[in-house]
């Protein structure tokens, strides 16, 4: 019997338990209202949830009363809510398919969280993803694409995968089961109808069992996915290393000498939300182009260097200036982490040479001094040297990438620049025979552990 099928393939895939609700998304549909009655039947705490697009008329309030009388019938409770799906997918610039999918998933989110609900189940089935297989396959797509629909993803679970679409339509049958059909469902404007009502009867008449051949092909795909999936996580491990405030690096010349560098690169750079039409330009320019090209995706960046990658996630832009009232300015304020003392100078006192600690003779500065990120014109007198230079030019003597000019922030006193943190100060604010007191800045720079 079905609902047996499909508890087994619940237990055996792990998708749901008995201790929390579940939230069912329920369209009034043969697939959805076999999928609540099984899950209801099987005890566990249904929550029904309809969305009214308002897609169809008068046909759209029907599913609604429909849904709503189902639920009363069998004492489940029902949540149900409205979208002017239109006028999202315009606002948008996406297609009605995508705006209700966006509109649907995110208003069930927001359901599992009101109710504490363990899963959102859906009633997707085999035949559902034989049609994903084939409409990725079209559109064109990576192994991933064609493993078809997956039983479990995130929150989202599918109890139904393990049965087709006539199996289903005999249960209804059998169980005397009222349901609704959605004349969208018949639109070949849609390209998975297409699919359902055009493509798969052709070829079923090259290969009968053409819907068998194809979940096998899917489930055959699925581990080799999960064999590539292992070695590629295992390459990116290799070829990438964190460096500190400079963010994650992959050698371009490393990545050249793999097998699959194109991929490699691709499946990199993906969780950080670079498109595969990014990666395609950023793949070509590693075979030439100046360096100090960078990519963009929503939140990081990509840098190309002289002979690395550079990912980063970029700061905040602005023209923030931070004030630091002598060695009593809160560090807790500042956008870095600054330690100030005042220091006689004595016998006693010595230097600390280091970059990231900064000497200077108190009595030349002018407070409050000023934090802020350098800017194009910016100069000082480097510390041992008479003549001013530009910071652009000490980058460029210095060598250093976009990346790291982005993230340079000077100290000033008046309009004067006396260091570029954690680098050089300026030779007019150095200690010298006259110092009385100096005043010693330590830049406590971060590490990035980062993560994949």
């Amino acid at each position: 019997m079905l609902i047996h099928k499909v508890k087994a393939y619940i237990e055996t895939n792990r998708l749901l338990t008995c201790d929390k609700p579940v939230i069912i998304g329920f369209s009034g549909g043969g697939d959805s209202v076999s999928l609540l009655f099984i899950l209801n039947r099987l005890g566990y705490k249904c929550i029904a949830a309809h969305v009214n697009f308002h897609l169809r008329g008068d046909e759209s309030d029907r599913d609604e009363t429909f849904c709503r009388n189902f639920t009363d019938s069998y004492g489940i409770a029902f949540e149900k809510t409205d979208f002017d799906t239109t006028r999202y997918a315009a606002a948008n610039h996406i297609s009605i398919e995508m705006a209700a999918r966006d509109l649907r998933y995110a208003w069930f989110e927001s359901l599992r969280i009101k109710y504490d609900a363990q899963a959102i189940s859906v009633a997707h089935h085999a035949d559902d993803s034989i049609e994903t297989l084939l409409l990725n396959l079209i559109r064109g797509t990576g192994i991933r694409g064609l493993r078809g629909i997956r039983p479990k993803n995130g929150y989202i679970v599918r109890p139904m995968l393990c049965v087709d679409q006539e199996e289903i339509k005999l249960f209804l049958h059998e169980q005397a089961l009222a349901f609704i059909t959605d004349s969208s469902n018949f639109s070949e404007v849609y390209t998975r109808n297409l699919i359902r009502l055009r493509l798969l009867p052709l070829l079923e008449t090259i290969n009968p069992a053409i819907r068998k051949a194809l979940l096998k092909t899917a489930e055959n795909l699925s581990d080799a996915e999960a064999v590539y999936s292992d070695a590629l996580l295992k390459s990116i491990d290799l070829l990438t290393r964190h460096q500190g405030v400079d963010g994650i690096q992959m050698s371009i010349q490393a990545l050249l000498e793999q097998p699959a560098a194109k991929t490699i690169l691709y499946e990199w750079l993906k969780p950080y939300g670079f498109s595969s039409i990014v990666c395609e330009n950023i793949f070509r320019a590693l075979h030439g182009g100046a360096s100090g090209k960078i990519f963009k995706a929503t939140s990081y960046q990509l840098l190309k260097d002289r002979d690395a990658l550079i990912l980063y996630k970029p700061e905040n832009e602005g023209d923030e200036i931070y004030a630091i009232y002598d060695s009593e300015t809160d560090r807790r304020s500042l956008p870095i982490d600054l330690s100030f003392k005042k220091i006689p100078v004595d016998e006693a006192f010595v230097i600390n040479k280091s970059p990231t600690t900064a000497t200077f003779d108190y009595g030349k500065l002018h407070f409050p001094l000023t934090l802020r990120k350098w800017q194009p014109g910016d100069w000082f007198i480097p510390f041992g040297m008479k003549g001013r230079q530009k910071l652009s030019d000490y980058f460029s003597d210095h060598k250093f990438s976009l990346q790291k000019k982005q993230k340079t922030w000077v100290l000033c006193s008046n309009q004067d620049i006396i260091w570029i943190i954690g680098r050089r100060i300026d030779n007019r604010f150095r200690t010298d025979k006259n110092t009385k007191n100096a005043f010693v800045i330590n830049f406590f720079e971060k590490s990035c552990t980062g993560s994949k």
